[in-house]
């Protein structure tokens, strides 16, 4: 599963494939990650103590064969992008990870991820996928309502969920 996106503004093509949570590469945007989501969450930056702590308190182990998988996002061969997708149940899938770095906001990131983890979903028999976020990242809010996927009811009980949203794999 490789999924290539050429975007006509920027000129730049995104290449997705699956790749380990563990090579560099994803450690880097992992990391990434966490410093972005924790620091609009505390306002303030993080430190690499409390990056490390919470890469240790919500592991991604689950986004490993068989019960998930890991994307890499590069545009034009930079990695720039991350996510990930895990099996809840045999027909419900989950987005968590999902990531693009801000100097590729805009660039179609969003959506060449969203476009790969929904095949590997496929791949690992999801009928639907879901996802929970929080009101503060309202970009990623908005890509995913452009990308199909609806508000739903709670499925979840975790202390950062605020909205919670759902997509048919057809």
């Amino acid at each position: 599963m490789t999924s290539d996106s050429m975007n006509t503004t920027t000129g730049g093509t995104w290449r997705v494939a699956p790749e380990a949570f563990t090579t560099p590469d994803a450690t880097l945007l992992r990391r990434a990650y966490y410093a972005e989501v924790a620091g609009r969450y505390w306002k303030r930056s993080v430190t690499e103590a409390e990056i490390d702590q919470g890469l240790l308190d919500f592991p991604d182990d689950g986004l490993a064969a068989p019960t998930g998988r890991f994307v890499v996002g590069r545009l034009d061969g930079r990695p720039l992008a991350c996510g990930g997708i895990r099996l809840l149940d045999p027909v419900t899938a989950e987005l968590t990870r999902v990531y693009v770095d801000p100097r590729a906001r805009g660039t179609g990131g969003g959506a060449a991820l969203l476009e790969a983890l929904e095949e590997a979903g496929r791949a690992l028999g999801a009928e639907r996928v879901r996802l929970d976020t929080r009101s503060d990242l309202v970009e990623a809010r908005a890509l995913y309502a452009r990308h199909g996927y609806a508000e739903i009811p709670a499925y979840s009980a975790g202390p950062y969920a605020e909205h919670w949203f759902e997509k048919p794999l057809p």
